[in-house]
């Protein structure tokens, strides 16, 4: 059985199955509608039911609270429609054309960047090319049926390579691999692209980034983005962690920022060490975005990181002013999306 659904207010309209997510169902027929994590963890895919009916199954998805659900809100990644439904969400329609692929793929590189994060560096076979936006990520497909999520670190005009930054988790099935025994030359499949983290460059506004450790990754990719299309809007980006070598590449921003007068970068500690002689921002990254703008009415910005960082920054964003439809967002935990 099979039920149809209009998407507000473009007025497009396909059918879900009833075995499968509006998401899904979204996706199947060439719209493309915000996504991260498809597991109901990240909030991305919230929108509007304005008539019909859907169905979570037996337990409230993560990233749909009590007061989302009484105002006729849905997680499409998990919602499946019981009825004929009027969904009012954002289409993305510079991602609508892109074929998500499944491809074999070889480690060409493995750079340690500091004590616990790893540069991957994956190559296609010569015959293919993934087609992506800066921001979206990857999942690579593990022999045991499971997968691990990855942003993609670097921008779509520099595709020879795909780039991942790998945090290791120990214990972790794949970053214990990757940190252990994994050689260049390794075999692997990967799906992708995934995700709806990508900049948006129909706005005007100018952009705040802001990254909680490997969350650096999709900014890095979206900032590069940005310079190589001449975007000129004001770009800044806030980067958090915990001490100074947590920053395991600090002078590439920096490097941006001499290069480029309307781009700025302000890295922030959470947990400074003594050998670190910091003098810079410190405490909560999202905190020290809002001491420097208490007012992001007029802001677009976007986000990637740890659930917990991405979890406190919309509500308190939220409470300065931001709109909804202004923050983009990418959460995932280290090693394991639940998102980029």
């Amino acid at each position: 059985m099979s039920f149809e659904i209009t998407i507000r207010p473009s007025g497009h309209v396909f059918e879900a199955e009833d075995d499968e997510t509006i998401l899904e169902a979204a996706l199947r027929q060439g719209f493309a509608l915000p996504y991260g994590c498809r597991n109901g963890a990240c909030g991305s895919c919230l929108g509007k039911v304005l008539s019909g009916e859907v169905d979570h199954g037996p337990k409230r998805p993560p990233a749909l609270s009590e007061k989302d659900e009484a105002e006729g809100k849905a997680l499409f990644c998990q919602a499946i429609a019981m009825s004929d439904l009027e969904i009012e969400v954002r289409e993305i329609g510079a991602a609508r054309d892109i074929v998500i692929k499944t491809l074999p793929c070889r480690v060409v590189k493995l750079n340690r960047l500091n004590h616990d994060v790893m540069e991957m560096q994956l190559k296609l076979p010569a015959t293919e090319r993934l087609q992506f936006l800066a921001g979206q990520y990857i999942d690579v497909l593990l022999k045991d049926g499971r997968r691990r999520s990855f942003s993609l670190a670097n921008a779509p005009h520099r595709d020879e390579f795909l780039e991942l930054h790998v945090r290791h988790v120990p214990g972790g099935v794949f970053t214990d691999q990757v940190f252990g025994e994994m050689k260049e030359k390794a075999l692997m499949r990967i799906e992708g692209p995934l995700g709806s983290f990508f900049l948006r460059e129909d706005s005007e506004r100018p952009v705040l980034l802001m990254g909680g450790g490997t969350g650096f990754g999709p900014l890095k990719a979206i900032l590069e983005h940005a310079f190589e299309i001449g975007v000129k809007r004001p770009l800044h980006l806030f980067w958090g962690v915990r001490a100074k070598r947590d920053l395991y590449l600090d002078e590439l921003p920096r490097q941006w920022a001499e290069a480029h007068e309307h781009f700025r970068y302000t890295p922030v500690l959470s947990e400074p060490q003594a050998e670190d002689a910091w003098t810079g921002e410190t405490g909560y990254v999202h905190e020290a975005l809002l001491r420097q703008y208490p007012d992001l009415a007029g802001f677009d910005v976007y986000m990637s990181g740890p659930p917990p960082m991405i979890q406190a920054a919309r509500a308190a964003f939220a409470a300065a002013g931001l709109p909804e439809e202004q923050l983009y967002f990418d959460s995932f935990e280290y090693g394991e999306k639940v998102s980029g």
